[in-house]
């Protein structure tokens, strides 16, 4: 058995099930926490056997050792809960443009110009570019990125001419490409990333960055949906937010400029 490194990870213990959890004592893990508890799931393998092992790793001072995958949380176990949250931040970039005249899905809310309907379509590359070419992969349609003759910015804009329902549909068939991708690959399937030097990557890797990337964008599409109606929110049915009236908020915010006032003096 070939006993892994050890590693500090700041992930929630939670991700590790309670049926899980309630198998481990027969297992040789020992743990001297100090406090700050997560625990995250590093694989290894053993080639010689053919087979996967994963450990559970709980942050602070401690000690591990491999343990048979049937202990712990499992590649394909992992792998979901990923493509999950992808699909988490998918729904709610999108579910922004709700209710949006066709003004205001596309007009620039900062400087630099970012919109809604620019931010869906930039993601639709997003997904064409990483988990398309990066895996030999075939995207299914056209990727601006490519595209030598597109203009500076060309994917974070819709033209007049574009409708809404067009880069939506873009978009979501762009995502079942990727899902098609992250579904018939293992986490560690290897790829190269053109654009970073043809740097090696692995699946698990390009889920996370695609990962943090989409909730970036979604981020800004909190922002833009605000400043358009006032509107915010994680989720349709889900808030996520403190409910309270609108004179909660304005008091709320007159507390944030006195306290910015105050430390400025």
């Amino acid at each position: 058995m070939t006993e892994l490194p050890r590693w500090r990870a700041p992930y929630r213990r939670e991700w590790v099930p309670s049926a899980v959890r309630s198998s481990l004592p027969g297992v040789a893990l020992r743990v001297r926490a100090m406090g700050g508890l997560g625990a995250c799931v590093a694989a290894g393998r053993q080639d010689s056997a053919r087979q996967r092992w994963e450990t559970v790793v709980l942050k602070g001072q401690w000690d591990a050792q491999v343990v048979p995958r049937w202990f712990c949380l499992s590649c394909c176990a992992m792998k979901k809960i990923l493509h999950d949250y992808l699909q988490t931040a998918r729904d709610a970039v999108v579910w922004k443009l709700d209710g949006l005249s066709e003004y205001d899905i596309r007009r620039p809310l900062v400087p630099s110009g970012t919109n809604l309907l620019g931010i869906v379509k930039h993601l639709t590359f997003v997904e064409l570019g990483y988990f398309g070419p990066v895996f030999g992969r075939p995207m299914g349609q056209s990727n601006l990125w490519f595209d030598e003759e597109a203009e500076d910015n060309a994917d974070l804009f819709a033209r007049a001419n574009e409708t809404r329902d067009d880069i939506i549909g873009n978009y979501r068939r762009a995502c079942e490409t990727s899902d098609a991708t992250i579904e018939a690959l293992d986490l560690d399937a290897a790829g190269s990333v053109p654009w970073w030097g043809d740097q090696s990557v692995t699946l698990h890797h390009v889920l996370i960055h695609v990962i943090a990337e989409t909730f970036r964008h979604t981020g800004h599409a909190d922002l833009a949906r605000e400043l358009i109606d006032g509107s915010i929110g994680y989720a349709q049915d889900d808030s996520n937010v403190p409910e309270h009236d609108s004179g909660w908020w304005r008091a709320y915010c007159d507390r944030l400029e006195s306290e910015a006032r105050q430390a400025a003096n």
